[in-house]
């Protein structure tokens, strides 16, 4: 490896505390609650871990409708680190709208313990409030393949009287000790007794623990609001079976209900579920991606709203102290430091938005801070600092604050790279901003057209304003959505008050708002088909940068 991506990968903490070990948590809660006589709770688990002093969302399970003893399929995937207490909070939630998320979810308690404590016991069932509150723990065994699998049925039975069944599958792994785990479960096709249900991706060690010839159980259901779902039928299959769809076989197995095999004397089956495509995904790591060449192109999008306060005055968060740098400096060197490691030639474009410039005084949303359009590019970190320093005496503060028309101009670079094919460009905006902005539509919208696009995006919060309208850019309050209601690709967005890391060092903000971009790259490269370039061919075809 060379000394650029070894200095890279050790600032971002990827060789200073190696992890040689993943755990897979599952969960199931007993016993919640009904919300009142007339219906039952929509649960949601959040995972929080803490980091720095702060509980930091990691990720939630699925809601589950109508359900007072949910078990997700949901499956948490964390990094075990022996020589360190990483504290655990599970959160649950009755999610009382599918539109709002957790601004109109009712909160229904927490608990709180080690990622050592439930490794160790690897069940783990603890007293939640007043529920039961049981989480699973596995050892992922180093097989880090993924499995894409397509299902389908036809002739299903009919359970409803009025209308057709509503089926969804669900897979389970038996384990060595007999007992049945919850692989994945499907989604709902409404009224369809030959459904066509949506492709979906497991890990290789969820399906089937590594063994081929593992049995899993399959059970298909009729889905009902009330929770009590009709049985259709089961089935028996290996991932073994499976792989002969790998070559554009279906695989079929006959859903059978049992009680209808002994009591129905010419019964064959309760239809037909069919394995339209079973495809095995190698699965790469970041650092394969980087030492493949792939570079980090780093742009900063800084906020010159009039909000920020006149910059010739000590209260202005854009004042800039002869000996102590401000909080749009401390965030901008903190994570261009890093991102810098990661990009040969170090030339970062810098641009701001929301103020008036010269010579003619409009407001642009999208100006180069060097005023030179044709080359906005700052040579390293300490020439965009440069460059900010420079521009705010010719700058008049005004608004509103929209950030669309930099996330789009970025993405117009990105979509550029789409077109190689190859894995050597991964883009990330760095936006600075005081408060909340004005163009919450038009960013959704340029939000998940960038969710197609080797592109992830960092929101930091600058100062002492609301920002809990922002919480939505990163999906803490459900799926990110456009205005006409397209979901993302894949979720790009961070956001983080730069107040909840005044007290701490540079390198604790760095590390949370950068900790979800590894995963970013990989997950787009690896959802494109997009293999890294082998280390030695990459060195062969280009140099490294200084």
């Amino acid at each position: 490896m060379s000394d650029i991506y070894e200095s890279a990968a050790n600032s971002l903490g990827l060789f200073s505390s190696p992890c040689l070990t993943k755990v897979e948590l599952r969960l199931t809660c007993k016993g919640i609650s009904d919300r009142d006589a007339l219906s039952k709770p929509d649960p949601c688990f959040i995972l929080k871990m803490q980091s720095h002093g702060q509980w930091m969302e990691v990720d939630r399970t699925e809601v589950i409708r109508s359900c007072v003893n949910p078990t997700y399929s949901k499956v948490f995937t964390l990094d075990f680190y022996f020589e360190e207490v990483q504290r655990l909070r599970f959160e649950l939630y009755d999610i009382n709208s599918s539109h709002n998320g957790l601004k109109e979810a009712t909160f229904l308690g927490s608990v709180e313990c080690t990622l050592g404590q439930v490794s160790r016991i690897q069940t783990s069932t603890s007293p939640f409030i007043k529920y039961v509150f049981q989480i699973t723990a596995e050892e992922l065994t180093g097989n880090d393949d993924y499995i894409e699998l397509s299902f389908s049925a036809r002739k299903l039975d009919d359970k409803d009287f009025f209308s057709k069944s509503d089926p969804f599958l669900e897979i389970y792994r038996l384990n060595d000790d007999a007992t049945l785990q919850l692989v994945y479960r499907t989604e709902t096709v409404m009224n369809n007794l030959n459904p066509v249900w949506k492709t979906f991706k497991v890990s290789l060690n969820s399906l089937c623990s590594g063994d081929h010839e593992r049995k899993l159980q399959c059970t298909v259901w009729d889905w009902d609001s009330n929770g009590k779902h009709d049985y259709i039928g089961e089935f028996e299959a290996t991932f073994k079976e499976m792989r002969g769809a790998i070559d554009g076989r279906q695989v079929q197995w006959p859903c059978i209900n049992p009680k209808y095999k002994v009591k129905k004397k010419n019964y064959k089956n309760s239809g037909i579920v069919i394995l339209n495509q079973c495809k095995i995904i190698k699965m790469h790591s970041f650092l394969d991606y980087i030492m493949g060449g792939c570079q980090i192109q780093f742009t900063v999008a800084i906020d010159f709203t009039a909000s920020n306060g006149d910059p010739r005055n000590s209260c202005s968060l854009h004042y800039i102290h002869p000996y102590q740098p401000n909080e749009y400096l401390k965030a901008l060197v903190a994570v261009g430091e890093i991102c810098q490691d990661y990009d040969s030639d170090k030339m970062f474009p810098a641009f701001g938005f929301g103020a008036r410039i010269p010579p003619d005084f409009k407001v642009s949303h999208d100006f180069a801070v060097n005023f030179n359009e044709e080359n906005p590019e700052c040579a390293g970190i300490q020439g965009v600092v440069e460059a900010y320093q420079a521009c705010l005496p010719k700058l008049q503060l005004y608004g509103p604050t929209n950030i669309a028309p930099i996330i789009q101009k970025v993405a117009n670079s990105a979509s550029q790279e789409v077109h190689t094919k190859e894995a050597m460009q991964y883009f990330i905006l760095l936006i600075l901003t005081d408060g909340v902005i004005t163009d919450m539509a038009d960013t959704r919208e340029a939000i998940v057209q960038a969710s197609h696009l080797p592109m992830s995006v960092i929101i930091v919060g600058v100062g002492n304003a609301d920002f809990s309208d922002m919480q939505m850019l990163d999906g803490d309050d459900g799926i990110l959505r456009s205005p006409k209601g397209e979901p993302v690709l894949r979720d790009i967005v961070q956001f983080v008050p730069f107040r909840n890391f005044k007290h701490a060092s540079p390198a604790a903000l760095a590390k949370s708002v950068l900790a979800e971009v590894p995963n970013q790259v990989v997950d787009y490269y690896n959802s494109k088909g997009i293999k890294p370039k082998v280390p030695s061919e990459y060195q062969s075809s280009r140099p490294f940068g200084p």
